[in-house]
């Protein structure tokens, strides 16, 4: 269902002096879909924090143990907001490996990881990727690649991961986050990581301003920031919490305590009405 050929030409002319999140993320996970301006702010913020790349690996293995999850309550469709260049640990990748029927679209509003995206899908007709901004929950709930592969009569994986926190207006984020919980049916789960204030100062203002010069400025939140992106939707165990305690849950580690400990993850299901 991929539409690369009809919608190739709305997408933006793509700056290369001007770092993205999303190359940055891709290059420091070993990606080769980047360019200089990339890799030498990635050289920088990893410079800042070390632990970056093995940060970004545990994004990876909750958005595993999230869709297992999902797959497991019996959800085989998934609302990748912030999908990111594919690659190993994005959500296409892990729903693929997880659920290979399973019907997935993404959304971003980098052009680059628009155009890979759709690439990496032209050939699956259960996944798209659309370019928009996740900020406008209608827009991108009412778009032909949602409404042609996504039933929202039935629960819908919605994953926020390593996203979140490159949105600065808290009010609008949680806005847009109510709009898409409102629209998805009971049972729907909502998986979401941010990096965490307080885990991360005083590194994390060094990081901060790296991102602040790419396509997306970086704020950290605490847990109390972070609570009202779920609304009411119950958390699943083990709640709110580190890298750390989700990796004891799940039985992985390997990495070291202060990547465990720099991102809040959660996970929590929408309620029977």
């Amino acid at each position: 269902m991929n539409v690369l050929g009809e919608q190739a030409e709305a997408l933006p002319e793509v700056d290369p002096q001007r770092p993205s999140v999303a190359r940055i993320y891709n290059f420091l996970l070993g990606g080769r879909h980047n360019f200089a301006a990339d890799r030498q702010a990635a050289a920088a913020a990893r410079s800042a924090m070390p632990e970056l790349p093995a940060i970004l690996r545990l994004n990876g293995q909750f958005m595993a143990e999230a869709v297992r999850l999902a797959v497991e309550a019996g959800i085989d469709q998934f609302l990748d907001l912030g999908c990111g260049i594919p690659g190993t640990g994005t959500g296409y990748d892990v729903a693929r490996r997880t659920l290979p029927a399973g019907r997935i679209v993404g959304v971003d509003l980098d052009p680059v990881a628009v155009v890979h995206g759709r690439l990496r899908t032209a050939d699956d007709p259960a996944a798209d990727v659309l370019f928009a901004d996740l900020l406008n929950a209608g827009a991108v709930l009412g778009s032909p690649p949602v409404r042609g592969l996504l039933d929202l009569d039935r629960p819908v994986g919605l994953l926020l991961v390593s996203v979140a926190h490159f949105i600065t207006d808290t009010d609008r984020l949680v806005a847009a986050l109510a709009g898409y919980r409102a629209a998805l049916a009971p049972g729907s789960l909502l998986a979401l990581t941010h990096a965490c204030r307080k885990r991360l100062s005083p590194r994390v203002d060094q990081v901060r301003r790296v991102y602040n010069n790419t396509t997306a400025p970086m704020v950290a939140r605490d847990g109390d920031e972070t609570m009202p992106l779920f609304g009411d939707w119950p958390l699943l165990e083990p709640g709110l919490c580190t890298f750390k305690e989700w990796c004891s849950v799940s039985g992985r580690r390997g990495e070291s305590d202060v990547a465990e400990s720099a991102f809040l993850a959660g996970v929590a299901r929408k309620p029977e009405q």
